[in-house]
């Protein structure tokens, strides 16, 4: 798992742990794990952007080292592709820096090769490795820690006993039922679970092969954690410590989005959705209305569901093989053995049926809403609204009922001036607007 980061040990001593040699700084460019071209053509690049630029710029946003950016700038400047703009008062790590009109063609060149500028990459096998190490363990989630994450929803009490074993397996869940009882709610609070219980996960920023980049880091997935005094010092900081990230897609969900995607014009590669999900968790919602077949998914992931290994591709041909090491959750309203086969269904571990509610967790969920929507709940009303609009036209309960028609009730008051309160006239009301007459559509 990921423990905090120790300083460097002695020669003599084995590493306390291996993400430590994994993640050590590069000083130098001996030191550099990946071509010394690619860091120069970053630099000139920065330049070319932003004209004249400090060494700690420069270091930031490569987020490298001071004295590498340093070596790397002395051998350009003995190059005559840059100059010192401005001399700072203390030493060469204060100077400032731009590009000369022989670094500004070089530049250009560089950017007709990849238009990339950010943080600098990994080797993918340094990804690899880290994704495996931070996942070679089961998590070790207690039924208490998942109970009180699923607190704000009214389960069935042993509910939690299906979830919890597929969050510390940290393999496969399928949620279904009917629509609106809270199979995404309960998959966002796994996500949520994962994310501030279990440990952060150290990811790079972007990773490299074969002289391409591939970009991992989205600001809408990777929350910074707060680094300890140790990881801030010895730790590379090309990697950040996240939460774990937990992707969502529903019926947008394309193959494209589950395969490298290379854009013509900035010339570098997005990583795969399932790749940024490494260590988290990945929720198919609505699985089933996607724009592609489910068949088409269960011939894209039934190998790496089953091996924890997934295969992507360069437009060159060449194949990288990543870990397949997240929760997978998928979630549908649809009956599962419509939608896939016996072969694929095996390989999700875990079938999770979310149900429409009974007469008492339906008035729990209802009372929760009335409370939260600010509206008074009267016996009469409720028995009212169970008998003429569920009980008569044999009507399902849905867990999302009680707050749809909550919220409408409010509305209606405050555009009325009444006070909210759930009384058989406005639940009528509410009802009328929110159910759709079947009788009705049928004289059209």
């Amino acid at each position: 798992m990921t423990d905090a980061i120790q300083p460097p040990t002695p020669a003599t001593a084995p590493p306390v742990n291996p993400m430590v040699e994994l993640m050590r700084p590069p000083q130098s460019l001996a030191e550099l794990d990946v071509p010394a071209s690619m860091l120069i053509d970053m630099i000139l690049k920065i330049l070319f952007n932003e004209g004249i630029v400090s060494l700690k710029r420069i270091s930031e946003i490569t987020r490298l080292e001071p004295q590498l950016i340093d070596e790397v700038l002395s051998k350009l400047q003995n190059e005559k592709l840059v100059e010192v703009a401005q001399a700072g008062q203390m030493g060469r790590f204060t100077y400032s820096y731009n590009a000369t009109e022989e670094g500004l063609k070089r530049a250009r060149e560089a950017f007709e090769r990849t238009q990339y500028v950010g943080p600098m990459p990994v080797p993918v096998q340094k990804y690899v490795r880290a994704i495996e190490l931070q996942t070679s363990q089961k998590l070790n989630l207690t039924p208490e820690q998942v109970k009180q994450a699923l607190s704000h929803l009214i389960l069935p009490d042993d509910f939690h006993r299906s979830i919890g074993p597929a969050i510390n397996g940290g393999t496969s869940l399928f949620l279904y039922g009917p629509p609106g009882n809270g199979k995404t709610t309960v998959a966002e609070a796994v996500g949520k679970l994962l994310a501030g219980s279990a440990p952060g996960i150290w990811v790079p920023y972007a990773v490299t092969l074969a002289g391409y980049i591939i970009s991992i880091y989205d600001p809408l997935l990777f929350e910074p954690l707060p680094l300890t005094e140790n990881e801030a010092r010895f730790v590379d900081k090309r990697w950040g410590k996240w939460k774990r990230p937990s992707v969502v897609v529903g019926g947008e969900l394309t193959m494209e989005a589950l395969e490298l995607r290379y854009d013509s014009i900035s010339k570098f590669y997005e990583a795969p959705l399932q790749m940024k999900a490494n260590g988290g968790m990945f929720l198919i919602d609505d699985f089933g209305r996607q724009m592609m077949s489910p068949q088409l998914l269960l011939n894209r992931w039934i190998v790496p569901l089953e091996t924890g290994i997934d295969f992507l591709r360069l437009r060159t041909g060449q194949a990288l093989q990543i870990p397949f090491r997240q929760l997978i959750v998928f979630s549908t309203n649809l009956d599962p053995n419509e939608l896939v086969d016996g072969a694929f269904l095996r390989r999700i571990q875990m079938k999770v049926a979310v149900t429409s509610p009974d007469d008492r967790m339906f008035f729990q969920i209802f009372v929760n809403m009335a409370k939260q929507y600010g509206i008074i709940m009267e016996k009469e009303g409720f028995q009212y609204l169970v008998q003429k609009w569920y009980r008569e036209p044999k009507r399902k309960m849905q867990s999302v009922h009680p707050r749809d028609l909550c919220k409408i009730i409010r509305q209606i008051c405050e555009y009325t001036g009444e006070e909210p309160r759930l009384t058989p006239e406005l639940v009528d009301e509410a009802c009328r607007n929110y159910f759709v007459d079947s009788n009705a559509a049928k004289d059209w």
